[in-house]
């Protein structure tokens, strides 16, 4: 075991899977002689040389554009979204391209593409860098995406991801690059896709997040536990596939289900959560599947962005509220 944060972990994996197969390549904004904006591929130039880590313009269709051509000639891409809010100006190649190159050749052709894209706000960033949609890229048929919240998972994740012959979305949690630190398995490591992970064991309430939600909901069930209310919280880490068997199981247990998720309420990724907690245990609940989200309107301004993010005490609040139902 080695201790690492989230960024070490991602840069790290990268350099051990590019040892490994000569064929996997890394591209985006800054990858290269800089070593990335978060410095997540940095000195990989240095070492795999321009042909196999390089620079893109600054389009984020061209870096996308760019990893269908180059997969489909042999190449195993590791392409960086420098921000998951940008990610949107590539959606036509991420979305009609990319998820469905497998489909649309009956198979013969397969996108062994992974895409990395940090997102998320507390790190006062300016407008649309912090945007938190990975709805929008969860409704796409043939893209699968992961979403870790801890540097083994960052590793288990992205190990999987590019070593899978399909497309792969891996939303890396900002905040979390540097503040986040854990014991990260030396050598192979390899998280499966559609796998929850129970962060923390409770009986009376079940909270549901992802990515940089699960450290808040573990400081909530901490303050949960001060008031003598034992909270679970389930680490999705995969939002495609999601795993239906762990949720139910999960929910069944303390008939309660908390989602929590950054992006705007109306619309997001938890609502697909609620939804599968309603169908597959609501013969076990004891009161309604709530959410704590952000609130509809664009991401705001550094100065406001800690009352737009859910925190512990806005989850405490909806956990009081479950447990008095």
């Amino acid at each position: 075991m080695t201790t690492l944060n989230i960024v070490e972990a991602v840069r790290s994996t990268l350099e051990a899977e590019m040892h490994r197969d000569e064929r996997v390549i890394v591209l985006g904004e800054d990858v290269g002689k800089s070593g990335g904006v978060f410095r997540a591929t940095d000195r990989l130039q240095e070492i795999f040389g321009p042909d196999r880590v390089f620079d893109m313009p600054p389009s984020e269709a061209g870096i996308l554009g760019a990893s269908v051509g180059l997969a489909g000639s042999g190449l195993v891409p590791v392409a960086e979204m420098q921000f998951l809010g940008f990610t949107q100006q590539g959606f036509h190649q991420l979305g009609s391209q990319l998820a469905r190159m497998r489909y649309r050749t009956n198979g013969a052709l397969t996108m062994p593409v992974t895409i990395r894209a940090p997102y998320g706000g507390g790190v006062r960033t300016p407008e649309l860098h912090s945007d938190a949609f990975e709805a929008l890229f969860a409704h796409n048929p043939g893209m699968r995406l992961v979403a870790p919240a801890t540097a083994a998972d960052a590793k288990g994740l992205l190990t999987t991801a590019i070593r899978d012959p399909d497309p792969i979305f891996v939303l890396e949690p900002l905040r979390g690059y540097r503040l986040v630190r854990d014991d990260v398995p030396d050598g192979d490591h390899l998280v499966p896709l559609g796998e929850a992970r129970i962060a923390r064991d409770g009986t009376d309430v079940t909270v549901i997040a992802w990515s940089a939600m699960v450290q808040v909901a573990l400081a909530a069930a901490d303050l949960a536990a001060e008031q003598g209310i034992q909270v679970q919280v389930v680490d999705l880490r995969s939002l495609i596939p999601l795993d239906v068997d762990t949720l139910r199981e999960a929910v069944s247990r303390t008939g309660r289900a908390i989602v929590v998720q950054e992006a705007p309420y109306t619309g997001g990724f938890g609502s697909e959560v609620a939804a599968t907690v309603a169908e597959e245990a609501f013969l076990y609940l004891q009161a309604p599947v709530t959410r704590v989200a952000g609130y509809d309107t664009p991401f705001p301004m550094p100065q406001l962005e800690d009352h737009y993010i859910p925190d512990a005490r806005r989850i405490l609040r909806a956990i009081r509220a479950a447990v008095d139902f």
